[in-house]
């Protein structure tokens, strides 16, 4: 016991130069259902949903336009989001017989694949350059398949890894917690909004109208723990249409049912059933639990979304490390 007690604490020994660090490429670990233990066993797991569930914690009870600290490499990410909603508007959708899942995409996915690392090594300075490769894999899966023109909560997860690993690197840090989810998450959703509707992308592994949304996933949780403890704006008034037009500037998840409602057509009930019936849930902070329950159950214990994730230095397959 006396060995292990003069061991520095775990934190240190997370936190230990990244140069040092051997970068990897990150590849796919999850080839079977059984191979789901692994990845619920795993140091990435724990390290994903803990950026997650801290991520919430700081977003709690505060609007959007909530005065926060933001970092150069806050608006670093912000610039290179710019630059993809930018390449969109070069990239118009293409005269084609079918209506959805339009060809275009797959130029518009080819400049990124090209220019992935150059524009994730815009964020990370020149002494962390190793870890540029790493990182830029995450950055080129969070934006859908090129293959099936389609977006889903699988793509999503890797854009909430790719910051993650960007902590890890100490390029992002404590103090921009806020800014994480309030500028540079919420600019990558408007991007992939826009995404989703210049090409008319089909929802990966949709489950249709008892899904939670056909896209997303995250800025419900972080979006119903912003309105924890709210004055007066309960769960019972996402479905209120007032309520929403008034306040969507301010809270993420009344921006999330606004662009469901301008995407679907008929009664709310019908096309977002899930929702519809959390509507009727008494309080903000049962909701919140509750999609937490939801998303591990429905987006992190899926073998069909999980067994696209990827797993390198940062985010490593190995079992967690006691500290």
């Amino acid at each position: 016991m006396a060995e292990g007690e003069r061991q520095p604490p775990p934190d240190s020994s997370e936190e230990a130069p990244p140069a040092t660090q051997n970068f990897i490429i990150p590849k796919k670990e999850i080839h079977t259902v059984p191979d789901m233990g692994k990845w619920k066993r795993s140091q990435a797991y724990a390290d994903y949903i803990g950026f997650i569930l801290t991520l919430n914690e700081g977003v709690k009870g505060k609007k959007l336009t909530f005065e926060y600290k933001v970092s150069e490499a806050i608006e670093k990410l912000v610039a290179l989001l710019n630059t993809l909603d930018r390449w969109i508007d070069e990239t118009p959708p293409v005269d084609q017989p079918s209506r959805f899942g339009n060809k275009a995409y797959r130029t518009w996915y080819a400049k990124l694949d090209e220019e992935a690392e150059n524009l994730v090594a815009t964020v990370v300075p020149t002494h962390l350059a190793a870890a540029v490769p790493e990182v830029a894999v995450y950055l080129k899966e969070s934006v859908g398949n090129s293959t099936r023109i389609d977006y889903g909560t699988g793509h999503e997860a890797a854009f909430a890894a790719f910051l993650c690993c960007l902590c890890k690197i100490g390029v992002l840090r404590v103090d921009d917690q806020i800014a994480i989810v309030f500028k540079v998450f919420n600019r990558y959703l408007e991007v992939m909004r826009k995404l989703q509707k210049t090409y008319r992308m089909e929802p990966a592994g949709s489950q249709g109208v008892w899904g939670l949304d056909d896209f997303q996933f995250l800025p419900f949780i972080w979006g119903s723990s912003q309105l924890i403890d709210h004055p007066y704006l309960e769960p019972r008034h996402f479905v209120d249409e007032k309520a929403v037009n008034e306040n969507h500037k301010d809270y993420m998840f009344l921006e999330c049912i606004l662009f469901i409602t301008e995407m679907k057509t008929g009664p709310f009930a019908e096309h977002s059933n899930q929702l519809w019936n959390i509507s009727a849930v008494p309080s903000w902070s049962k909701v919140n639990q509750g999609l937490i329950r939801m998303y591990r159950a429905e987006c992190l214990e899926k073998f069909p979304v999980i067994q696209h994730f990827k797993f390198g230095s940062l985010l490593p397959i190995h079992p967690v490390t006691s500290g």
